[in-house]
C-alpha cells in the first residue's frame, strides 16, 4: 500500500550529479522517537534575511521561521528523512502547515537555450516512458506503481527571474498526487526548492509559496546574468532538468534499455510524491513544533 512504506530518501547519483530522490514515508512516523528535540534548532524568525550558503539568500517573512544547513539536516533526521548533504535551508510558517527545503546542486551554469522551445508533449512522453521502466523495478520490490496522469502545470521558464517551474499530476492506487517543482538558476548551479504540503491544500498554498520564492536571490557574483567565459557549464539544459538530468538524456536518446537496471533505479524516484509523504512529514513536523511549544510554555510558567 502507498502509505505503508518505511521512511527513506534515496539519492541516486551518476558521477557528480544528483539525479533524483525517493520519498517513501511510513504512516507510523509518530511512533518513532526523534534524536533531538526541535527546541534545540537555532531558529531565525522573520522578518529577516537568511543566508542560503555563501551564494544566495532568502527573505524570511513575518510569521515564518528559518533554519540553516546543519539544522535543516537535523530536522530531516528528526522527521526520519536521511539528509542529502546539500541542504542549505528550511523555511516554514509558524503553524507549520507546510514547509520548504532549499538544496543547491553545483552542476554549473545551465544554458537556457530551450526557453522558447520546451516541448511539453515530448517531455511528458519521456517522463511516462521513464516511469514505466521504473514501475517494473517497483513491482519487483513489492512497491505500488505510480502512474502519470499529466501536467498539473506544464514547464514554464521565467526569463526575468531565471526560474523553471512545473507540476505533474500522478496517481497511486487510485489516489491522485501532485509533485510541484521549482529550479532557480544561478551562475554556478541550480537551487532545488521542494515544497512539502498536503496535496489537497497545494493550490491554495501556491500564491504564498511563490511570494516566498520571490524573496529569494543569488548574491552578487553568483547571479545567472553574471556568467563569464570560462565558468563551468552544465552538461544539459532546461528539458533535462524537468525529466531528471542524465535520465532525460537516456530517455531522449533511447539509452534506457541499453543502460538497464541503472536507469531503472534512477527513474524509480521520479514520481514518489505520495499523499502519505505530505501528510506524514507535515504531521511529524507539526508534532515536533507542538512539542517544542509545549516545552517553551512550561518553561515560561516555571519562570513566573
Amino acid at each position: 500500500m502507498c502509505g505503508c512504506f518505511r521512511s527513506i530518501i534515496t539519492r541516486c547519483k551518476s558521477s557528480s550529479l544528483t539525479l533524483c530522490g525517493i520519498l517513501l514515508v511510513s504512516s507510523c512516523l509518530a511512533d518513532a522517537q526523534e534524536s533531538a528535540p526541535l527546541s534545540e534548532i537555532r531558529w531565525q524568525k522573520g522578518p529577516s534575511i537568511a543566508d542560503l550558503g555563501a551564494n544566495a539568500q532568502i527573505s524570511v517573512p513575518t510569521g515564518f521561521v528559518f533554519a540553516g544547513p546543519e539544522d535543516t539536516r537535523k530536522i530531516m533526521v528528526m522527521s526520519h528523512n536521511p539528509p542529502s548533504g546539500k541542504e542549505l535551508g528550511f523555511v516554514a510558517p509558524e503553524d507549520s502547515a507546510w514547509f520548504v527545503v532549499f538544496e543547491f546542486d553545483s552542476l554549473g551554469y545551465v544554458r537556457d537555450d530551450e526557453k522558447g522551445s520546451l516541448d511539453s508533449d515530448a517531455l511528458l512522453s519521456a517522463i511516462r516512458k521513464a516511469n514505466d521502466a521504473g514501475n517494473k523495478e517497483r513491482e519487483k520490490r513489492g512497491w505500488a506503481k505510480m502512474n502519470i496522469v499529466g501536467w498539473e502545470q506544464s514547464p514554464h521558464y521565467n526569463t526575468t527571474t531565471n526560474n523553471l517551474e512545473w507540476a505533474i499530476r500522478g496517481e497511486c492506487e487510485g489516489t491522485l498526487v501532485v509533485n510541484n517543482n521549482t529550479r532557480l538558476l544561478g551562475r554556478g548551479g541550480v537551487m532545488h526548492v521542494t515544497l512539502v504540503s498536503d496535496p489537497e491544500s497545494l493550490q491554495l498554498l501556491l500564491p504564498r509559496y511563490r511570494t516566498l520564492i520571490g524573496g529569494f536571490a543569488f548574491k552578487q557574483g553568483s547571479r545567472y546574468a553574471e556568467f563569464r567565459a570560462g565558468d563551468k557549464v552544465a552538461e544539459y539544459g532546461l528539458s533535462a532538468l524537468v525529466v531528471g538530468g542524465a535520465t532525460a538524456v537516456a530517455a531522449k536518446t533511447g539509452l534506457i534499455k541499453a543502460l538497464g537496471k541503472g536507469v531503472y533505479a534512477l527513474v524509480l524516484a521520479a514520481f514518489a510524491a505520495l499523499v502519505s509523504v505530505f501528510r506524514a512529514i507535515t504531521s511529524r513536523v507539526k508534532q515536533l513544533f507542538s512539542t517544542a511549544q509545549k516545552s517553551k510554555n512550561t518553561d515560561d510558567s516555571q519562570e513566573r
